[in-house]
């Protein structure tokens, strides 16, 4: 997978409506429905985190597509917002390329921030997983799960 300019999945706070959604705004040239498979979801302390899940979850979010001119910029405001350093040991989130899927199943590669080594570890062990992989969605009226 080529992690050159990717898009960015977001599934969080980033997500249009959210708290941390301003960061983007006027930055991004698209914002399509996306889901990333083989991940679950986690609750966090106001935010989610999500792990790698080779058993089968998913996670429902969207693809968002820098403008080409603020490209590093809006990567850069992203990784000191989800505390990524590239390479340092004990991030919050990792950056990793992963591939997620948008309409009609098409696969992209993307960007995605997912907790890291020591906050997976805990998650997956004393975690409160979003049921349905939706972290917007829990907050719903109604909404199940």
């Amino acid at each position: 997978m080529d992690a050159g300019r990717l898009p960015v999945f977001v599934y969080g706070t980033l997500r249009p409506g959210e708290a941390n959604h301003g960061l983007l705004l006027g930055r991004t040239a698209a914002a399509t429905p996306a889901v990333l498979p083989g991940a679950l979801l986690y609750e966090g302390p106001g935010y989610p985190y999500a792990v790698d899940d080779p058993g089968g979850g998913e996670i429902r979010g969207e693809l968002i597509d820098p403008l080409p001119e603020v490209y590093e910029a809006v990567l850069a405001d992203l990784d000191r917002l989800e505390e990524y350093v590239p390479g340092a040991p004990g991030n919050l989130y990792d950056r990793l390329a992963r591939e997620v899927r948008v309409a009609a199943g098409h696969v992209r590669p993307a960007w995605v921030y997912l907790a890291g080594t020591a906050t997976a570890r805990a998650l997956r062990a004393d975690g409160v997983p979003v049921r349905g992989g939706d972290w917007r969605r829990r907050r719903l009226p109604g909404a199940p799960g």
